[in-house]
């Protein structure tokens, strides 16, 4: 079994895929648009009028984790409460890198630095809201 996590951009969605390609190293391995989903009788995944290019789903990996993504309903109001990815680097001067890329017109939560159980732990909310706790395993 395995447990994914699915993001809701809410209309950025395409943008923040580049942005964790460049940041990240995220390879996509899927992308589709609304356009392309085949039409429903009861319309339910019909796209609000002029969102039909943007993203219904993506796929998409940072390391050995798959993330999924899409822009859902294209409100422009992304909500991410409640949780953080947690980024595991595998030396600090990575933890620095990766933490840097993240905070790019993101918001530091707490800075990177030394903790009892880490030589590196910090967490950041990207651009697109999203929390990340970026550390080195020990």
């Amino acid at each position: 079994m395995q447990v994914q996590p699915y993001l809701f951009f809410d209309g950025r969605c395409e943008e923040a895929v580049e942005f964790y390609r460049g940041a990240l190293g995220a390879e996509v391995m899927a992308l589709m648009r609304f356009k392309d989903a085949p039409s429903e009788p009861d319309q339910s995944c019909k796209p609000p009028p002029g969102t039909e290019n943007k993203v219904m789903h993506a796929s998409f990996r940072i390391g050995d984790t798959t993330l999924l993504a899409s822009d859902g309903h294209c409100q422009g109001k992304p909500n991410f409460q409640g949780f953080s990815l947690a980024l595991i680097a595998s030396s600090d001067a990575e933890a620095d890198r990766l933490f840097s890329a993240l905070a790019e017109g993101g918001q530091v939560q707490m800075l990177l630095g030394k903790t009892f159980f880490s030589s590196r732990l910090g967490m950041v909310a990207d651009r697109f809201g999203v929390s990340w706790m970026v550390y080195t395993a020990s």
